[in-house]
């Protein structure tokens, strides 16, 4: 199948070579804001520089993947499936819930797959989990725990435009959470601080923050976000329950570890997302690819993105007024 790619900065670089890696696939034309962006790319890939509304109008291109400033996402998705694409994009859909279901409107009335691109699903370690648990190794899910930290914070212009932490950063979590707790949590209490960099509190925003949800039947998640960690990229999940825990840590830049009269050490865990996700960018491809062939449903949906946005809104606002908030989204 033939690819168009919308947006050639660090990430839509690393789906653009992965599908330039592929024998079932061809990247053949990438489009970016940064002329050169996307000339090393296409140039890395042997796809053609093209505008956005060449790529959409192209009949020879099945798909697109979307990786372009997140104000742009909603818009080039309806652009897209109306120019009959199927479409994978990153996260979020918007920042805004209403807009997202307008979105979703549009991507139904069309039947074209809408893939959204919380990659972390796709993790491994964290799916090897995620089938043991619905397998019932761990018995009956009593909490679930994600632990997100980022080695450093982003700078703060990024942070002004980036609608908060909550719908930037932990909404991956939050989808992690809706993933492992299969039953939709209906209730948020979420706390922020400014801890890591004071500039990020000047511009309205948090960068240490925890979040309690509780579903109907009461089963807890718990999500644990930091913009710094001095020890590396903290990835790691932890689910309990009735019968026993299953966890789900770290990766190191190797499995060496030394042994001497002070203890054990080990070496660094990876340091930056790109690295740590780079199995999962690969294997959240393979789903989108199979779902345009009809030979799966697309999984994450734009649903899924839905969701997770109500989640971030909802620890957005308990955050900023200390109180938890009811959410329902089976109304979604």
């Amino acid at each position: 199948m033939k690819i168009g790619l919308l947006g050639a900065g660090r990430i839509g670089r690393i789906h653009g070579l992965n599908v330039a890696a592929r024998g079932d696939a061809e990247l053949v034309a990438v489009t970016d804001a940064m002329p050169e962006a996307a000339a090393s790319l296409a140039a890395a890939t042997g796809a053609k520089v093209a505008s956005t509304e060449a790529i959409l109008a192209d009949p020879a291109i099945d798909a697109v993947l979307i990786c372009t400033p997140t104000d742009t996402h909603a818009d080039l998705i309806e652009q897209a499936v109306a120019a009959g694409k199927a479409v994978f994009c990153e996260k979020p859909v918007d920042l805004d819930a209403a807009r997202i279901r307008r979105c979703l409107a549009t991507v139904e009335k069309s039947g074209k797959p809408l893939m959204i691109g919380f990659n972390r699903r796709f993790d491994p370690n964290f799916a090897a989990l995620e089938k043991r648990l619905r397998s019932g190794e761990a018995g009956a899910i009593e909490i679930v725990t994600v632990i997100s930290r980022d080695p450093a914070p982003p700078p703060v212009e990024y942070v002004r435009r980036s609608g908060g932490l909550f719908r930037d950063m932990m909404i991956h979590d939050f989808d992690m959470a809706r993933f492992l707790l299969a039953e939709e949590p209906v209730e948020v209490f979420a706390l922020g601080s400014a801890l890591v960099d004071k500039a990020i509190g000047e511009a309205g925003d948090v960068d240490t923050a925890a979040v309690v949800m509780k579903t109907a039947s009461g089963k807890i998640a718990q999500i644990s976000n930091s913009r710094r960690a001095t020890y590396g990229y903290d990835q790691r999940i932890e689910v309990h329950g009735s019968q026993g825990m299953l966890r789900a840590g770290n990766i190191h830049e190797t499995t060496v570890e030394i042994a001497t009269g002070q203890g054990f050490r080990a070496d660094p865990v990876q340091n930056f997302f790109l690295e740590r996700y780079a199995a999962a960018y690969r294997a959240e491809l393979d789903a989108f690819i199979a779902a345009c062939h009809g030979k799966a449903a697309p999984s994450p949906t734009g649903l899924d993105g839905l969701k997770a946005q109500i989640l971030a809104d909802a620890a957005t606002e308990s955050a900023q007024t200390g109180k938890p908030v009811r959410v329902d989204l089976g109304a979604n």
